[in-house]
């Protein structure tokens, strides 16, 4: 793979995709949206075939994956996401004039974005990465994923199809397929500006590292996993248990626990434990093991089984199935929390329907467990009004260590709207004041601009007087429109 020619032709077709209009981009991007719809009897078998997801759920993330490139086309024709603010000159400030000074975010360059394994459309070629990307006004060089490469040529054929009827040069989007050392070539190209991932620990650390390790350090977008903890207390768990118990288990084993918002820890109090573990078994009784994505998924997740069935402190409640390979089968095991906070292995990620029931003495202990938890892309707290009120400083510790703090229902299911943030503390991701879900993901790629007493004909709309955009500004220091 040649890979010079890929980012010149992306280079050149960035200076000409920065300068159009939001109304412009958003057309292009709702255009992506309406041939991906008028293709789904194309699409969806083959996502079906190379993931074994079910139609249904596949039916589901294409319908999700236009809403969220409608969701940005919009944001880009309204056009206030640049955050324009000006500050007019003083040329009669004493005792120092004050120049005229606008700033506003701008496009950063070619973004390198890899597929996800676990979406095959929601995260992949025209995934939310790729779309914030685009919206920012960034052409992408997207490498798919191994795991579904049909589908991956087939929608970025649909992006192509987008550019041409868009009249927008064919560089504003590269689909490349290869392995880690062409993955590695992208990272490490000097016209890359950005990458964005979505994957194992592993994999987004080797590209972080990779990044950081070039002349010119790039930023990555790493979202790397969690284990989403939830933490019941006594009232709640005693009054809503079989509720709390059919949220759990919903949570747990959705899509086979290939989620990266999958609830692997779960703190129960000692005296709850036994009955709430009943109740769990009794719930997954109804739940058949069912094929993952991949045999090598499969493979990694009964590896990690096995590595924790040597662990002594743990007690096993659910043993897992391997009769057949593909098929990930629920499995459950119990740890006091004693022995919990002793080893961080406790702590990693296991990609599947596992969960780790740790059982704690006392609410007060709980506090320990936030000042020794790892980054979090959730945290979920069930508890009763009066448990919380006595548990502020927990809460206020628990906010530091995620992205979203559930207080309801469970962790999986993320909403793509403006408030949704989708990313954490390291090692949930390598980027903590980042989202690589919601509105807020176009700001990846993007980067603040000062001008300083540029000419009126020369200002982007988004800074000239009179604001021929009608968006929503900041002139000395007061939003306006």
């Amino acid at each position: 793979m040649q890979i010079d020619p890929i980012f010149q032709v992306a280079q050149e077709a960035f200076l000409f995709y920065k300068t159009l209009s939001g109304k412009e981009k958003g057309d292009f991007l709702d255009k992506i949206a309406d041939i991906l719809e008028s293709q789904r009897a194309e699409i969806v078998p083959l996502a079906v075939r190379e993931s074994n997801l079910p139609e249904g759920r596949i039916n589901g993330e294409l319908g999700r994956t236009t809403g969220q490139i409608r969701l940005f086309a919009n944001l880009v024709k309204e056009g206030s996401w640049v955050e324009a603010t000006i500050d007019p000159a003083l040329p009669d400030r004493s005792p120092l004039p004050r120049a005229d000074i606008r700033r506003f975010l701008t496009p950063i360059g070619p973004v390198v974005v890899f597929g996800a394994s676990n979406f095959p459309l929601a995260f992949s070629t025209a995934g939310g990465d790729t779309i914030s990307a685009l919206a920012a006004g960034c052409p992408v060089i997207y490498k798919a994923h191994p795991a579904h490469p049909e589908t991956s040529r087939k929608v970025a054929e649909c992006i192509h199809q987008a550019l041409s009827a868009s009249n927008l040069p064919a560089g504003i989007f590269t689909h490349v397929e290869g392995g880690i050392a062409e993955g590695q070539a992208l990272v490490q190209h000097p016209v890359a500006k950005a990458v964005a991932f979505t994957g194992s620990h592993g994999g987004g650390m080797s590209l972080f590292q990779l990044a950081n390790q070039r002349e010119e350090p790039i930023p990555v977008y790493a979202e790397m996993g969690s284990v989403n903890p939830i933490f019941c207390f006594p009232n709640k768990l005693s009054n809503e248990m079989g509720a709390l118990a059919k949220a759990f288990v919903g949570s747990l084993t959705l899509g086979v626990g290939q989620f990266c918002t999958n609830p692997g820890l779960l703190f129960v109090p000692a005296n709850q434990a036994k009955a709430f573990e009943s109740v769990l078994i009794e719930e997954l009784k109804g739940i058949p093991a069912a094929p993952m994505l991949h045999s090598g998924i499969a493979q990694a997740y009964y590896d990690s089984i096995q590595h924790l069935e040597s662990q002594g402190e743990l007690r096993w409640i659910k043993v897992a199935d391997p009769k057949h390979l593909l098929n990930g089968s629920t499995a459950l095991a119990e740890i006091q929390v004693a022995d919990w906070l002793k080893d961080k292995l406790f702590q990693k990620e296991v990609f599947g329907s596992f969960a780790l029931v740790v059982v704690y003495q006392d609410v007060a202990e709980l506090s320990e467990v936030a000042r020794q938890l790892q980054g979090q892309l959730t945290i979920t707290v069930w508890a009763e009004t009066e448990e919380l009120q006595s548990q502020v400083s927990l809460i206020n510790l628990l906010e530091e260590k995620c992205g979203r703090l559930l207080f309801k229902g469970a962790p999986t299911g993320v909403e793509v709207g403006n408030a949704m943030q989708h990313g954490g503390p390291f090692p949930a991701t390598t980027a903590p004041n980042s989202t690589s879900v919601g509105v807020y993901a176009i700001k990846r790629f993007a980067r603040p601009i000062a001008l300083q007493d540029m000419p009126q004909d020369l200002l982007p709309d988004a800074l000239k007087d009179g604001n021929p955009l009608g968006i929503w500004r900041r002139i000395d220091g007061n939003l306006t429109k």
